[in-house]
C-alpha cells in the first residue's frame, strides 16, 4: 500500500548535501510507489529558481525537475 512522505526543503541547495539527500530520499521513495511532497521554504526555493546552479555540483533544479516528471509534488 503506497504511503505518503513529505518532505520539507528548507536550506539552500548549493551549501551542503541538503539538496543531495532531499532528491535522493524523494527518488527512492517514488520509486518504491509511495506519494511525494516536496514543501520548498526559505533558501529551499532557490533550488527552483531558473539559472541557479553551482559550478562542480549537481544541479538541483534539474534532478527535482526529473522527480517532478515521475510524480514528485512540489510546494513553493
Amino acid at each position: 500500500m503506497p504511503k505518503t512522505l513529505t518532505i520539507i526543503f528548507s536550506a539552500s541547495p548549493y551549501s551542503g548535501q541538503h539538496a543531495a539527500t532531499a532528491l535522493r530520499i524523494a527518488e527512492v521513495a517514488l520509486i518504491r510507489g509511495h506519494r511525494v511532497n516536496l514543501h520548498a521554504a526559505g533558501d529551499g526555493v532557490h533550488a527552483f529558481t531558473v539559472g541557479q546552479g553551482a559550478k562542480g555540483l549537481p544541479h538541483a533544479g534539474e534532478g527535482f525537475g526529473r522527480l517532478i516528471a515521475r510524480g514528485l509534488r512540489v510546494d513553493l
